[in-house]
């Protein structure tokens, strides 16, 4: 069986305040996760929240990864979705549980478009 892409469902537990509450930190973290596994940002869009939080999205063309983030709980969601052969998302995964100094990372991997035929991904 092959599968058009992979979803890695990370939470991030113990995380500073601070870093969770500052969206240039998490915006800069975000788009480095995605090149650390090898993939091609195309946008950003990153709101932060009043009193405090923090949500965005990178879309890179193998897909994208999201976030939003709980400071008052030191907790972030974060989603990293990619498609291809050639991005590795818990590469993403561990990168970001370092930038965000989490004590906890709990991560599950979800095979995205599963065929049960031999999958040919488009090179243009």
């Amino acid at each position: 069986m092959s599968a058009l892409g992979r979803h890695i469902l990370v939470e991030y537990y113990g995380c500073p305040p601070s870093i969770l509450n500052n969206i240039d930190f998490i915006k800069q973290g975000m788009v480095a996760a995605a090149l650390e596994a090898g993939a091609e940002v195309r946008e950003t869009v990153f709101h932060h929240f009043s009193p405090q939080g923090v949500s965005g999205v990178v879309v890179i063309s193998e897909s994208h990864l999201a976030i939003h983030t709980w400071p008052e709980f030191g907790y972030a969601a974060v989603d990293i979705f990619t498609c291809g052969q050639t991005v590795d998302p818990w590469l993403s995964c561990n990168y970001l549980k370092e930038k965000f100094s989490a004590k906890n990372m709990v991560a599950r991997e979800i095979k995205r478009g599963i065929f049960n035929v031999e999958l040919q991904h488009k090179t243009a």
